[in-house]
């Protein structure tokens, strides 16, 4: 998109409320939405609680063909659909919603480096393990998203994915690392979480950023899902704080989620650490 085109949409944007009827899709949560989609989902569910903001979470089989950049989740909201955290994020600043507004020049670059440190190495493991791991792949990865769909197009969509994936890995040099090496990797990007974090209860003291939702969809997600082992789970429990971090985020942004885990409830984050 132009920077006219998306200076235009800003624009659209901030003349409008935030609806009441906004809804955010995913894969469908019990058979289908896999570990790195479900981290982002609930990434995004977090940014829109900690702002404030009204979602109602819907599950479609087909939702990452519906959305416009071919990934999920993605929300619309009026006649506006935005796909993926960022472009998220920027669409509710448009509106007045932001959560990074009270930072510094050298803390929103040093919020964007760790974000970037997220997507770079925890996102990355998890689509490493789900499609690249041949265990996890046969086991669990290719069985969940061609669930909806039925011989052979089950077969054709999951081998695609699996490939586009793999083609992925090999263009940004992953496809040579082992599963220790990407074990090792996430530890090392949970160890610079756990420093950056310290003993405050937000990346940047008291106050929540889109850092703190993008951190919590990963850990909490990877905490709560269920692979062949339990490794990498075990790389985010050797850190107590991160762990002290997830409780607190669910503690006060999904407390009311406990109670109401129907299909329709407006959030929808799946198991709970308490």
């Amino acid at each position: 998109m132009s920077l006219a085109a998306e200076a235009f949409v800003s624009q659209i944007a901030a003349a409008e409320p935030w609806p009441q009827n906004a809804t955010l899709y995913q894969p469908l949560r019990e058979d289908q939405i896999l570990l790195s989609d479900c981290a982002s989902s609930l990434a995004v569910q977090a940014y829109l609680r900690m702002c404030g903001l009204p979602v109602r979470v819907c599950c479609r089989a087909n939702a990452e063909y519906m959305s416009p950049s071919g990934k999920v989740p993605f929300i619309h909201v009026g006649n506006q659909v935005v796909s993926e955290l960022g472009p998220i994020v920027q669409f509710t600043k448009a509106k007045g919603h932001s959560l990074s507004d009270g930072l510094d020049d050298v803390q929103r670059a040093e919020m964007k480096a760790y974000m970037e440190l997220v997507n770079n190495m925890l996102l990355t493991a998890e689509l490493y393990i789900q499609w690249c791991d041949d265990t996890t792949a046969s086991e669990i990865t290719r069985q969940r998203y061609s669930s909806p769909y039925s011989w052979p197009l089950n077969h054709i969509l999951a081998y695609q994915k699996q490939w586009e994936v793999r083609r992925k890995m090999n263009a940004i040099g992953w496809a040579g690392k082992g599963l220790e090496q990407v074990y090792e990797d996430v530890s090392q990007c949970c160890q610079a979480l756990s420093q950056r974090l310290g003993t405050q209860p937000f990346f940047f003291n008291k106050q929540p950023t889109e850092l703190d939702a993008l951190v919590f969809g990963h850990l909490f997600t990877i905490l709560t899902t269920r692979l062949t082992t339990d490794e990498l789970s075990e790389r985010i429990k050797s850190c107590s704080n991160l762990l002290s971090f997830c409780r607190r985020i669910e503690q006060t942004y999904f407390e009311e989620d406990k109670d109401s885990q129907s299909a329709g409830s407006q959030y929808s984050r799946g198991p709970s650490l308490f």
